[in-house]
């Protein structure tokens, strides 16, 4: 009876172990191939271990150049998107005006829309503009997709915040900048990080969309897609391995600061101890 009650109260949690360490195989194996030099260019098997991969993960210069162009436009994609993705959650979630709900709809539309719309959809808007397809085309089409999932994540976020922690700093005679600074900025900062992440993953590893609107712009995606036909360098997954650990590294702080900024919301909150009591 007891270890019924055991299972009966761990199962559930069992099998989320499961599910994510199922999960979690694609990326221990391309973890594994970093250090692998396989036997032929078109060949993936383990064949013998080294560290040339990690040491040298730049085989060509066309390689390094689309893995710099990749990060370069992640990084101008996440921001914008980032920005403007926070503002519209603020205002979906702390403000009612008129066609608020339409306005909800739509954002979900680029999500919903498969990429292969979307791209053809964007380099017709591009051609009928004369608009020159390159790099800052990439840019606004990486825009185009990322603010709704920006948007979705921060809303989450908000939702789920406490209001009566912003409202204590009100009352404390804390103003709407400070409130906001020391307060609400904290709160909802792990859900800006973890869209910006999940933003810029996005933007790096596009392939579809970036297809049609770059030109003769050659991203790491695209690099990959050419190099599979005469076999993919094994540095690859040295590439791969290191923009996960980078992003989990990130999370991992992203969680740490909040749980420190909601401990420390919550102790201001409270009332100063009285002198003599």
């Amino acid at each position: 009876m007891r270890l019924k009650r055991w299972l009966a109260d761990r199962w559930v949690m069992g099998v989320a172990l499961l599910v994510l360490g199922y999960l979690s195989l694609p990326i221990l194996v391309v973890a594994g191939l970093s250090f692998n030099r396989p036997s032929s260019r078109l060949s993936y098997d383990f064949h013998e271990f080294t560290l040339d991969n990690w040491t040298h993960p730049f085989p060509t210069l066309e390689m390094r150049d689309a893995v710099v162009r990749s990060i370069e436009i992640g990084l101008i994609a996440t921001a914008v998107s980032t920005v403007l993705g926070t503002l519209m959650a603020f205002a979906l979630v702390r403000h009612g005006f008129r066609g608020r709900s339409g306005i909800n709809g739509l954002i979900f539309l680029p999500m919903a829309t498969p990429e292969l719309v979307m791209g053809t959809s964007l380099l017709a808007l591009f051609v009928a503009a004369q608009v020159p397809l390159g790099f800052w085309t990439i840019v606004i089409a990486h825009v185009m997709f990322c603010v709704s999932f920006v948007v979705v994540t921060v809303k989450a976020r908000l939702a789920g915040m406490d209001r009566r922690l912003e409202e204590a700093a009100m009352d404390l005679y804390a103003s709407e900048w400070q409130t906001f600074r020391g307060v609400t900025l904290p709160l909802v900062l792990p859900g800006i990080v973890a869209a910006a992440l999940l933003a810029f993953s996005l933007s790096f590893d596009d392939f579809i969309i970036t297809n049609f609107n770059s030109g003769t712009t050659v991203t790491f995606p695209m690099y990959v897609w050419g190099a599979a036909q005469k076999g993919i360098p094994p540095q690859v997954n040295v590439i791969g391995t290191a923009m996960f650990v980078l992003a989990l590294l990130a999370v991992g702080a992203s969680m740490l600061r909040g749980r420190q900024a909601r401990r420390a919301a919550l102790v201001a909150t409270l009332p100063s101890p009285k002198k003599g009591s």
